[in-house]
């Protein structure tokens, strides 16, 4: 499925907390963009090699605008730097998508929890999760109360149901009351730093946490060794060096496949996987996307045999 591509222009960018801009991202001739759902997220191409994730924050129903948000972070690649220090209204960038790997499932009951900029794909779950009538907490910490993104935006849901939790003020977030006793029927959702992310997932009844990182996580990889890559659109046959990543491979073929971050965190190089069993390495999928083997992220993830067949 092709995705939406186009030119849009920086309507507004405002200061939401401490070291965190606010974007919002229209269409230069006011035309209205793709519909999304919460979890959702699109590729902003900032300049030559410069391609960065952002999720949408805003309001779905709301077409004439998207808006992501963005931490600077001093010890970044350089896109963060350049959001904050180069990008204005008015100025225009490149943008794809929306995809999204992070879908708010049907349930009657969700316990949130978000951790600093981890707050944007969580934030538009909270007005969905409210108009569905659902039951949801928030647990949301933040090194300072000043570097948390959208506190006032939270604030209209009352204390009972968003926890806002300064690590200078209360120390790390306190998991054991949100994790600790899961009703049935209760999904989980986690966004926000690895450590965090580790530690609901060490926590939380298996089968009802959905996360979603921003860097990869650490995978027990299987063997590295050499495996042919057929190209079931052509039939050609490629082999895979150990080393050498699915998606090197097929792009020094002269086969051109949309790629990103190429650590196997945005979903950007996802392909089906017409035969053959993936070796998964990424940090998107699902374990029953996984297991169902058929899709792969071929910038991370290898074969457990000797030959895949891909819809390239």
């Amino acid at each position: 499925m092709s995705l939406y591509e186009a030119e849009l222009v920086v309507g507004e960018r405002v200061s939401v907390a401490d070291g965190v801009l606010a974007l919002t991202l229209r269409h230069p001739l006011g035309e209205d963009l793709p519909e999304w759902e919460p979890g959702a997220h699109v590729d902003v191409v900032l300049g030559p090699g410069l391609e960065r994730q952002f999720s949408l924050c805003g309001d779905p129903g709301d077409r004439a605008g998207w808006r992501v948000a963005v931490l600077r972070e001093p010890a970044g690649r350089g896109g963060s730097a350049y959001v904050h220090e180069r990008l204005g209204v008015g100025d225009k960038v490149r943008v794809r998508g929306p995809r999204n790997h992070f879908r708010l499932e049907p349930a009657p009951r969700y316990r949130f929890v978000a951790g600093g900029i981890g707050i944007t794909p969580i934030l538009p779950m909270l007005a969905a999760a409210e108009a569905a009538g659902a039951e949801w907490t928030l647990l949301y910490g933040g090194r300072t109360r000043r570097s948390m993104a959208f506190t006032g935006e939270l604030a209209r849901y009352g204390g009972e149901r968003v926890t806002v939790a300064p690590q200078d003020a209360t120390g790390l977030l306190d998991l054991g009351p949100v994790l600790d006793d899961v009703p049935d029927g209760t999904l989980v959702y986690c966004c926000g730093p690895g450590p965090l992310l580790d530690a609901v997932e060490e926590r939380c009844p298996a089968g009802v946490l959905r996360v979603e990182r921003f860097r990869p996580k650490a995978q027990q990889g299987g063997t590295d060794a050499d495996f042919e890559v057929v190209l079931g659109r052509s039939g050609r046959t490629l082999t895979v060096a150990p080393g050498v990543s699915v998606l090197d491979t097929v792009r020094a073929a002269g086969v051109e496949v949309l790629y990103s971050c190429t650590e196997g965190t945005c979903g950007t190089c996802e392909t089906d996987v017409l035969e053959g069993t993936p070796d998964h390495r990424d940090s998107v999928l699902s374990e029953e996307e996984r297991a169902a083997g058929e899709t792969m992220l071929i910038c991370v993830s290898r074969c457990r045999g000797k030959r895949l067949v891909l819809d390239l």
